[in-house]
């Protein structure tokens, strides 16, 4: 038993999510006028479960999942093979350690390994969440026991990629299996940089004041998309310090970027105001889908939005009242998969979804 449950725990859970599952199957996922998705499922059922990304053979993804019911008190990461039919299960394993905290996992080349970052060689432990009735705003953390690890599908680690002081994480890996792109701390701010495949040349690709994160490659491998914060005011530019010294940063306001791989001709794609994260290219190359809730004052919910490299053709194309976030199309082009509250019964919980995409 992975998670230390009893027997009849898990039997009672089981039975638990298959009548969740058969119940929620019955009702329809998606509305009127989200036109591009075809024969949308619902993979999980309760918890937190964010960031599923495919492995390049489209069939196999990892994800991060925290339920604490499930005996997943923080992020750890899930692999699991997307069904052939809406009739069958979605099944996922436990791939990281289960100690500390994991995110942003991505499948190697060779579909026999995956890359993420984890806290556990500082502590078997959850590392401290932000005490937000102390800092009075909605902040992440920035831990800097984080590196970048890679292993096997029976969660054996077999390499560090990263072994610096401060943040290493983010990581995502080339279509054309030679690069990684990843978010480190390693020179004071939050930069992107780049290595092989093996870790080896790496290289800060740049260097704004400011928050660069969540990097992915286009399908040519030529061109990355990120989301990041530019402070420009000296106010702005001191808060943003001052919460970096504490391991924070506040992702309010964030808009999306693009530049070629090695970081030159970086240009603003969007500038519509308050967050604006999670971008990915589309399959051609020539657009990118992102998660936004600039349309609503208050801040939620968040949609998921189309719009071309040179910032023009917006389009939303998500329409739930809560969140969608973390979109991404398998590598043929034919799949999107992206986490959402739809569906939850009121709760909290975020699921994975996945659809065909219909242009």
């Amino acid at each position: 038993m992975i998670f230390n449950r009893t027997h009849l725990h898990s039997l009672l859970a089981a039975a638990t999510l298959l009548t969740t599952a058969a119940k929620a199957q019955d009702k329809p996922l998606t509305y009127p006028d989200e036109k591009h998705f075809r024969n949308i499922r619902q993979l999980t059922f309760g918890g937190d479960n964010a960031e599923a990304y495919f492995g390049f053979d489209n069939e196999h993804v990892t994800f991060q999942r925290t339920d604490a019911k499930d005996g997943v008190p923080c992020d750890q990461i899930f692999y699991g093979t997307i069904p052939a039919s809406g009739k069958k299960k979605f099944s996922y394993k436990l791939v990281s350690t289960g100690k500390g905290r994991t995110t942003c996992a991505y499948l190697m080349p060779d579909m026999k390994h995956f890359l993420y970052a984890s806290t556990h060689m500082a502590a078997d432990s959850c590392p401290p969440v932000p005490d937000r009735s102390k800092i009075k705003k909605y902040v992440w953390p920035i831990y800097d026991s984080y590196d970048i690890y890679v292993a096997d599908l029976k969660g054996n680690i077999t390499k560090r990629l990263t072994n610096t002081p401060g943040y290493d994480a983010e990581g995502t890996v080339s279509p054309d299996g030679k690069k990684i792109v990843f978010t480190s701390m390693r020179n004071g701010d939050i930069d992107l940089y780049t290595m092989n495949i093996d870790g080896t040349d790496v290289k800060q690709i740049t260097t704004t004041t400011g928050y660069d994160g969540g990097a992915c490659f286009s399908p040519d491998s030529k061109m990355i998309t990120w989301r990041a914060s530019r402070p420009k005011t000296e106010e702005q530019v001191k808060e943003y310090k001052d919460l970096l010294a504490q391991g924070l940063v506040m992702p309010t306001n964030m808009e999306v970027f693009v530049a070629n791989a090695d970081g030159s001709n970086a240009r603003q794609v969007t500038s519509l105001g308050k967050a604006n994260w999670a971008p990915s290219f589309a399959p051609d190359g020539k657009r990118l889908i992102f998660a936004s809730n600039h349309e609503h004052e208050r801040g939620f919910p968040f949609n998921l939005y189309l719009v071309n490299i040179d910032g023009t053709g917006l389009e939303r194309i998500s329409n739930d009242a809560g969140f969608d976030a973390f979109p991404m199309f398998s590598p043929d082009g034919k799949k999107l998969i992206f986490s959402s509250n739809r569906n939850n019964g009121g709760n909290r919980d975020t699921n994975v979804f996945i659809c065909d995409w219909v242009e």
